[in-house]
């Protein structure tokens, strides 16, 4: 059973990867840690109670302060072209939901139980890593009592999507995504190498409605903005990029991976991009020295994700 604290920006693609890690019989969700990046945090955490009260999730919700990592980087752009104005594909969300936060700040959410279950908690984080930069910050010896670390983000060998350079999610706290990549835990990177690769038709998503009830309507219903988005990219489908770190934490067979220091790139025209110097490659000494080894993805088997993905959404209520 994998003890998990979901970091997350809800978000369409964030709302299938909650889902999954609810509905996965291997999967215990201990934590909602929100940050923003789809939208404000104040959108994002009002998102993650709807979504926890509409699908029964046990786990608590702890909102994160909505600051990047590098105080001089100021969020205030939000896509709503893709997202919605609500985050969750103008579905008419409330704009209250009447369940309680956690009374923590979500950094410290995240210390409090990684502490409390030393060696057992993985980090799914699917948004900026602004949350995990800041308690490693406060507490950076937790670093060793975290499982494993499973980030949605980057892109290594293809394209970014938000700059040529960059993905979205470490283009939107490059610092914080640096902390995180160098510390002294063991990451694997979910980017755009593998994420791009991985698209569900409308037709799959309806086969998952009809099998998964009204759980499933509600994320039919959320990702048909999202569908209409990727439009331009692919035909009557979407890349479902935050389930696929999600597929990994129950499936790391289905991926493949390539080792070594991972370092992010902080200012000018390359913003956010994500470096890796692979393990076995000699370099003139340099700024990937002596940093753990870190996994980024680098091959999928697509089709067994999406099934995997689809398998899992499709289950029925306990």
């Amino acid at each position: 059973m994998h003890k998990v604290i979901f970091d997350t920006d809800p978000g369409i693609d964030d709302a299938m990867a909650l889902l999954f890690l609810h509905q996965h019989p291997d999967v215990d969700l201990i934590g909602i840690t929100t940050v923003f990046g789809n939208a404000s945090v104040e959108t994002t955490t009002r998102n993650a109670l709807f979504l926890k009260r509409e699908w029964n999730i046990a786990a608590p919700v702890a909102k994160g302060d909505g600051k990047a990592f590098n105080p001089m980087r100021n969020p205030t752009d939000w896509p709503v072209m893709i997202h919605g104005h609500d985050g969750l594909g103008n579905i008419d969300v409330p704009e209250k939901i009447d369940l309680p936060l956690d009374p923590r700040p979500a950094h410290r959410f995240i210390i409090d139980t990684v502490r409390a279950n030393p060696g057992e908690v993985t980090l799914v984080a699917v948004g900026r890593m602004s949350n995990l930069a800041f308690a490693l910050k406060e507490a950076p010896e937790i670093a060793g009592l975290v499982k494993q670390v499973i980030i949605m983000g980057g892109a290594f060998d293809v394209p970014g999507n938000i700059t040529p350079a960059a993905e979205a999610n470490i283009h939107g706290d490059p610092e914080a995504a640096d902390v995180v990549m160098t510390a002294p835990w063991k990451v694997v990177v979910v980017g755009l190498d593998v994420t791009m690769q991985t698209v569900m038709t409308r037709t799959l998503l309806d086969e998952i409605v009809e099998a998964g009830g009204a759980r499933a309507k509600l994320l039919s219903d959320i990702s048909q903005l999202y569908i209409d988005f990727y439009g331009r990219h692919v035909e009557d489908a979407m890349v479902v990029h935050d389930s696929c770190a999600c597929a990994y934490l129950v499936a790391p067979e289905l991926f493949t991976t390539r080792s070594g220091a991972i370092r992010v790139v902080a200012g000018g025209i390359a913003d956010g991009q994500t470096i890796q110097k692979p393990d076995g490659r000699a370099f003139p000494p340099g700024n990937w020295d002596d940093l753990p080894s870190q996994h980024a993805c680098t091959g999928i088997n697509a089709d067994a994700v999406l099934k995997l993905i689809a398998e899992t959404l499709s289950r029925s209520p306990a």
